[in-house]
């Protein structure tokens, strides 16, 4: 008697539209539960050697990993753009954001260094860093190269073997982005796998996983730091923001309105410091919403703006957007899905929001900008820190005095004065609360990838 043999699950595959006009990019298939476990199989099997390399060799594979994103860097924008929108001139800054983290992390690994320690004058005490070993990265959509190529390159420089995961919002860029990656390093070291939260929920559980690091909303990131709890997996998390921006009454308003615009309609609202939500000074409040609607009204009208990425994301905007308006908020540009294909929404501005609305207590991560007027910096700066939200915040003031106050009464793991996209090269910042935990980015990432081994050396005494 013959046995039939069991039938095998389906290939789960991802399909991805073009968010510009609603046509087809293409289909990936999702990475089955046996792929999974043979890219973690492999990163272990490679992990040994990988570790053992001498950090200058590590470097000099980085080095060329860079090169080939760079030759690649036309292609990859390209593809980014029609899988999420994002225009080809802001996706190539992307890609290119990534080769100067790849080359920047490829010199700075080999001097990666541990502390002398003080002890006895006949004895040597020292720490060395050690890499963890693999480690899982899962990558988000919106900066899909530059964001992949820190915690990439950051791991495989210090010595640890990766399993890639890119978002399943832009598989393509995700696949072509690890072969272009690999080819410059030994077999093992990096591998990359698509598919949706199925293989992500798996990636998190398998034993043999020494880090998860993890770019991405708030609600995936405390799943990943769960499951992190029963591997005893090292977790850096980079998780949804909820950025505030205070407006005080001594600065410009036309100047703090397009500083608004900039941080709420940049990338389309798709930025994870964008700013989410604004706090003005009742001194200066009719000029600057005058003023921010006029932005939103200019970029609605000249089509500059980018779709979001999907029409899930466009719907969940929207749904944030009617809310706040059916509880009270009143708009002063937009907030209507426009009609034809893709995933477009306008530049929105909705003044009258207070604290209880969605727009003002989630990250809404569309171009909205939700406005409160306030009576006094001091009650500002009270909501803005009253949020579960720890990711970063910017307040606008030429006043030193509040300015100190901002930093040290934020709860927050970034503080920008007059400058909502202000930052210095090499920067790096903990978030804090639901925004996620360790450092994501920077020299500190380096730390992040490593563990500290503490040495005491000394002689024996002399025989006999």
């Amino acid at each position: 008697m013959t046995t039939a043999a069991p039938a095998t699950a389906p290939r789960t595959e991802l399909t991805v539209l073009d968010p510009r006009d609603g046509s087809t990019v293409g289909t990936v298939a999702a990475a089955t539960e046996e792929e999974v476990r043979a890219a973690v199989a492999a990163a272990r099997g490679a992990a040994r050697d990988w570790a053992r390399t001498a950090p200058e060799e590590r470097g000099q594979a980085l080095r060329a990993a860079a090169d080939r994103l760079a030759e690649h860097a036309q292609e990859l924008a390209e593809l980014n753009a029609r899988e999420t929108g994002k225009p080809v001139g802001e996706s190539l800054g992307g890609v290119m954001a990534g080769v100067g983290t790849l080359r920047q992390y490829a010199e700075l690994a080999p001097v990666h260094r541990g502390h002398s320690l003080r002890g006895s004058v006949l004895a040597a005490d020292y720490t060395v860093a050690e890499p963890r070993g693999v480690v899982v990265a899962l990558t988000p959509w919106n900066d899909p190269v530059a964001v992949a190529a820190g915690l990439l390159g950051a791991a495989v420089v210090t010595g640890n073997t990766v399993v890639h995961k890119p978002s399943e919002r832009c598989p393509h860029v995700g696949a072509r982005l690890g072969e272009i990656l690999a080819a410059a390093l030994p077999a093992g070291v990096l591998g990359t796998v698509t598919g949706g939260a199925a293989v992500g929920e798996l990636l998190t559980a398998l034993p043999g996983v020494d880090v998860l690091a993890h770019v991405g909303s708030t609600a995936t990131g405390e799943a990943v730091a769960r499951a992190a709890v029963g591997t005893g997996a090292h977790v850096i998390r980079e998780n949804g923001g909820n950025d505030a921006l205070v407006v005080d009454d001594d600065v410009d308003p036309a100047w703090a309105a397009a500083q608004a615009a900039l941080g709420a309609f940049a990338n389309s609202g798709q930025i994870c410091v964008a700013v989410e939500r604004i706090y003005v000074h009742r001194g200066i409040a009719e000029p600057f919403l005058e003023a921010l609607a006029e932005e939103a009204r200019r970029r609605n009208t000249d089509g500059a703006l980018a779709p979001l990425v999907d029409e899930r994301m466009r719907a969940e905007v929207h749904r944030q957007v009617a809310d706040s308006v059916a509880q009270g908020a009143v708009v002063l540009e937009g907030a209507e899905v426009p009609e034809g294909p893709g995933a477009h929404y306008p530049a929105t501005v909705l003044r009258g929001c207070t604290p209880g609305m969605t727009v003002m207590t989630e990250e809404t991560f569309g171009p909205v900008a939700p406005v409160q007027v306030v009576d006094s910096f001091d009650e500002g700066l009270r909501l803005a820190a009253e949020d579960r939200y720890g990711l970063a915040a910017t307040v606008l003031t030429g006043r030193i005095a509040h300015a100190q106050r901002a930093v040290a009464e934020l709860p927050v793991g970034t503080l920008k004065v007059n400058n909502v996209f202000g930052g210095a090269p090499g920067g790096a910042a903990q978030p804090r609360r639901a925004s996620g935990a360790g450092f994501g980015y920077g020299p500190e990432l380096l730390d992040e990838m490593t563990q500290v081994k503490v040495v005491h050396l000394e002689m024996p005494p002399a025989a006999g």
